[in-house]
């Protein structure tokens, strides 16, 4: 990467989930809460729809950085709050929008602050990665 500052924007992309990737995620993860793939259980636990694990989209969110990053093995941390569930309809998918901004560096890292909204509204806060200069 040539040499940022901080404030500057490092990338920007948007990632698709869709209800066939909630359902992968949760045999993935083992999370088989029926509120993350069933429409009726969603309801009943009176939420708006069928809500994304949180944990996916922060996955999603550092699937960004070590694209950005070019090595996985480089990204050192990551955390974030939850701030708004995910709402992914029943036909069709919905996007994420994932920014990365760089919030500090050092001699041998940088601090990626990440942006994650969904429909204009910030769906994370505080997420952060800490990502070594070089691998």
């Amino acid at each position: 990467m040539s040499e940022a500052n901080v404030g500057d924007q490092l990338f920007e992309v948007t990632r698709q989930i869709d209800r066939r990737t909630l359902v992968a995620y949760a045999g993935a993860s083992g999370d088989l809460n029926p509120i993350h793939y069933n429409d009726a259980a969603a309801a009943a636990a009176g939420l708006p729809g069928v809500l994304a694990h949180g944990m996916l989209t922060m996955g999603l969110a550092a699937s960004a950085v070590e694209d950005w990053a070019g090595d996985p093995g480089r990204v050192r941390a990551l955390s974030t709050r939850f701030a708004r569930p995910v709402v992914v309809p029943a036909l069709e998918p919905t996007t994420l929008t994932i920014t990365g901004t760089l919030g500090a560096l050092d001699d041998d890292s940088y601090r990626v602050d990440l942006t994650v909204s969904h429909e204009g509204e910030s769906v994370l806060t505080r997420a952060r990665a800490v990502v070594a200069r070089e691998a």
